[in-house]
C-alpha cells in the first residue's frame, strides 16, 4: 500500500494580503470561492480607486504582469533546466532561493524557495493552509482553487483523493508528501521528466511543463508523438 506522508508543517502565515489575489478561476471543480467573487473584486476596486487610494492602470499593470507575462512561464524555464543540467538541478535542491534569483525570478511573494523534486518513491504536493501562500516570480498568481477551503482542507487529509479528482494516478507504492506553504517558505515542485524527451532543448522541455505539475496536483505535458 501506498504511504501518504501528509502534511510538512510551518509556521503560520504571517502576510494578509495573500488573501486578496486577483484570480478568478472559479470554474475550477476544487473551487468553493462565492459565487460572485468578480463582482465583488470589481465593487471594491471602484470604493478604493474613488478615494484615491488606487490606481486602476498600475493595478492593471501588476496584474497583466503576474497572469500573462509570468505566469508558470518562470517556474518551467527553473524546471526544464533543472531536468537537463544536473549540476543546476543539485544547485536548485540545495539552495533554490539563491539559484532562481540568479535567473532573475525574485521579488514580492518569492523572498524564499524551496525546490522539492517528484521521484517514482514520492510524489510532492503544495498547500496554503492558512491562507494562499503561493511563489508568484515562478508561477504567476495562485488559481482560485489553491485558495479554496476545500482544497486547503482535503489535501492534508486525503491528499490522493484530492490527486484523484485532478486527474492523477499514481502507483500505490508512490508516497504523497504535502508541503504547508508559508510566508517564510514557499514551494516549488519538480516534477519527473516525461519519457520520451531525450534531446529536446530546454524551450521544448519548458513548452511540457504546467502550473499545475508545479504544485504537484498535475503531471507534465506528453511530447508530440
Amino acid at each position: 500500500m501506498g504511504l501518504d506522508i501528509a502534511f510538512q508543517p510551518r509556521n503560520a502565515c504571517a502576510m494578509p494580503h495573500d488573501h486578496h489575489d486577483h484570480d478568478h478561476d472559479a470554474d475550477h471543480p476544487h473551487s468553493h470561492l462565492p459565487s460572485d467573487p468578480a463582482l465583488r473584486v470589481k465593487a471594491l476596486e471602484t470604493v478604493l480607486t474613488r478615494k484615491g487610494l488606487v490606481d486602476p492602470a498600475a493595478l492593471d499593470e501588476i496584474i497583466d504582469t503576474y497572469q500573462n507575462r509570468i505566469g508558470p512561464k518562470n517556474g518551467a524555464q527553473v524546471v526544464a533546466r533543472a531536468w537537463s543540467d544536473p549540476e543546476f538541478n543539485r544547485a536548485l535542491m540545495h539552495d533554490a532561493t539563491a539559484v532562481v534569483a540568479e535567473m532573475g525570478f525574485y521579488g514580492r511573494q518569492g523572498e524564499h524557495i524551496t525546490a522539492v523534486e517528484n521521484t517514482p518513491e514520492t510524489h510532492n504536493m503544495v498547500v496554503c493552509t492558512l491562507c494562499s501562500c503561493y511563489p508568484w516570480p515562478l508561477l504567476g498568481i495562485p488559481p482560485g482553487w489553491y485558495k479554496s477551503d476545500a482544497y486547503r482542507a482535503r489535501a492534508v487529509r486525503e491528499p490522493r483523493a484530492v490527486l484523484a479528482d485532478f486527474g492523477v494516478s499514481l502507483p500505490p507504492d508512490t508516497a504523497v508528501r504535502v508541503w504547508d506553504s508559508t510566508a517564510e517558505m514557499r514551494y516549488l515542485v519538480i516534477p519527473r521528466r516525461p519519457e520520451g524527451t531525450e534531446g529536446m532543448d530546454a524551450e521544448a522541455l519548458a513548452a511540457l511543463v504546467t502550473r499545475d505539475s508545479m504544485i504537484g496536483t498535475g503531471l507534465p505535458k506528453e511530447p508530440a508523438t
